[in-house]
């Protein structure tokens, strides 16, 4: 059984949401707010409130003002993504690690949404090179940047081979402090279906799935486990492209093949962060050379 220890204690959301707040400053969240059980709260089944809900708090607490992006693609839980981030300025902090004040980030994956780069920015005042396939996730990714004056702290770049991780996308001078990854939970279109069909029912809802995803957002030929080894192969070949690297595992049993495989490319470090929300338990994966 793994450590349910909830949301980081840095985490804004770590004691629920303060809905009159949330409403004083995006008004149009009000719209969504339901009452269940005497409490305010949203339909977390509706996938249009969802999206509000977490533009709103991208307004109160981070100061992320414009966040649009087409349906289809992912929407990210904000309380979720910003414990990624507060876990990493955690393993950051260590002094043998932190060599300047200047931290920049590696965002392998970014999305539409941009929402790591986004976050890192506001709560850490962090640098990011954002990377993702997708060219058209890359262009909704630029316009958030550039309506949010964010310019000067993500610079996107587009990964064109979907084999590959950080092959391709990486730089000579390129020298990160952390890279971070969220990657493709399914091995195939179908195996993503079948988990919202799940999903769906689980919310009482039978029609779309409330974050939504395109496929490259979703999948990964090999599953999560196939892109886990290669990211940790490819960082064995670049190992002093980053302090630290590390990845979002959600399949408890492909840490322990990472482990192993790590081991036998010389890492010399290797931690297992665990993280939780509600019932949702997942864990960041580290290491370094």
């Amino acid at each position: 059984m793994e450590d349910k220890k909830g949301l980081h204690e840095n985490n804004k959301h770590k004691n629920g949401y303060d809905f009159e707040f949330l409403k004083a400053k995006y008004p149009p969240i009000s719209e969504f707010v339901i009452k269940k059980f005497e409490k305010e709260t949203i339909d977390f089944s509706d996938p249009v409130a969802v999206k509000e809900f977490n533009k709103a708090l991208l307004m109160a607490h981070y100061q992320i003002k414009d966040w649009n992006f087409p349906d289809e693609n992912l929407c990210p839980p904000i309380p979720g993504r910003v414990d990624y981030i507060h876990h990493l300025a955690d393993l950051i902090a260590d002094k043998s690690v932190q060599e300047s004040t200047e931290i920049t980030v590696l965002d392998i994956g970014t999305g539409a949404s941009c929402i790591y780069p986004l976050l890192g920015a506001s709560a850490y005042n962090w640098n990011f090179v954002a990377v993702d396939i997708d060219l058209d996730s890359l262009d909704y990714a630029q316009d958030i940047i550039d309506d949010n004056q964010l310019d000067a702290k993500i610079t996107l770049r587009q990964q064109f081979n979907e084999s590959n991780v950080l092959k391709g996308i990486t730089q000579e001078d390129d020298a990160f402090s952390v890279t971070m990854c969220n990657p493709p939970f399914y091995k195939s279109a179908e195996e993503a279906r079948g988990a919202n069909r799940r999903k769906s029912r689980n919310l009482g809802n039978n029609t779309v799935r409330n974050f939504a995803g395109n496929h490259n957002e979703l999948w990964y030929i090999g599953g999560e486990k196939a892109f886990l080894h290669t990211y940790l192969y490819e960082s064995s070949l670049q190992p002093k492209l980053s302090n630290w690297f590390t990845s979002l595992v959600s399949k408890k049993e492909n840490v322990k093949s990472l482990q192993d495989s790590a081991k036998k490319l010389g890492v010399q470090e290797f931690k297992v962060i665990p993280m939780s929300q509600g019932n949702k338990v997942t864990r960041i994966v580290c290491w370094r050379f």
